[in-house]
């Protein structure tokens, strides 16, 4: 029988599988997606590489990838962000991350996410905790908005990109009156990974698709953190928004973005 432990090995060895073929190129012809969204020839390559790898090793378990979407239906899924953090990426900026994850029944169950630049590699199952390059990592019990310093995901792009950032512009100018520091880094699955890790104390995005969020949102768990849609509720996969938070920071972080 396939445990947990051996699905993280699983995932761990198509890591590395990643992690060398983006060592070993440039990335190559830049494509746009859509308005102001692109992808490299490097994501394309490291989806089609763990999608093959993953099938060999685990020909039971479905796969949804960023770029080229689900291969099926099945209720068990790895979830590939191949570059989460593209447009850093092209431009040699060093925050960017593979983001791996194993979805059964919309939860999910081992983490995986890789900052190759600064040789962060962290990884979680479900109730076993959160590590970063093999050590036990936690969230920082910050209580006090005054000393959070809090990322930000992205600004919208894109269609109705105007009407979103409305919202995105205003809790932006409300963070930045009441917090230590705003942030936003380009990559939400290295704010979710520096949440766990106690990097900084909390991270808003606003925007919610598995590919950027599964992974991130189980190491945050295991380390601590309180993970939750920007009004407070349960967090899924299903879910609007992302927020990752320290506990403590509730009570005040969420008015804020409710409002």
């Amino acid at each position: 029988m396939t445990t947990a432990a051996d699905l993280l090995g699983i995932g761990q060895a198509a890591m590395k599988v990643a992690l060398d073929l983006i060592a070993s190129r440039d990335p190559g012809r830049v494509t746009l997606k859509s308005d102001r969204d692109v992808a490299s020839e490097v994501d394309y390559a490291v989806e089609n590489e763990l999608r093959a790898f993953l099938a060999r090793e685990t020909p039971d378990i479905g796969f949804l990838g960023e770029e080229n979407g689900e291969t099926d239906d099945r209720e068990t899924l790895w979830v590939l962000d191949p570059v989460d953090g593209t447009a850093n990426f092209v431009r040699g900026v060093p925050l960017y991350a593979v983001s791996l994850a194993l979805v059964e029944d919309g939860q999910p169950v081992v983490g995986l996410i890789s900052l190759p630049v600064v040789d962060l590699h962290y990884a979680a199952m479900q109730h076993g905790g959160a590590r970063c390059n093999g050590d036990l990592i936690r969230s920082r019990a910050t209580a006090s908005l005054q000393d959070a310093m809090v990322s930000l995901g992205d600004y919208a792009v894109g269609e109705s990109a105007t009407e979103k950032n409305v919202d995105r512009l205003a809790i932006t100018a409300r963070l930045a009156e009441r917090v230590e520091r705003v942030r936003m880094v380009g990559s939400a699955a290295t704010d979710l990974a520096w949440v766990a890790h106690g990097k900084i104390d909390a991270t808003v995005i606003l925007a919610n698709k598995p590919w950027d969020t599964a992974a991130g949102t189980l190491i945050a768990r295991e380390a601590g953190a309180l993970v939750v849609d920007r009004f407070g509720e349960q967090h899924s996969l299903e879910s609007t928004s992302t927020v990752a938070l320290s506990p403590e920071l509730f009570g005040d972080l969420i008015p804020l973005l409710a409002e």
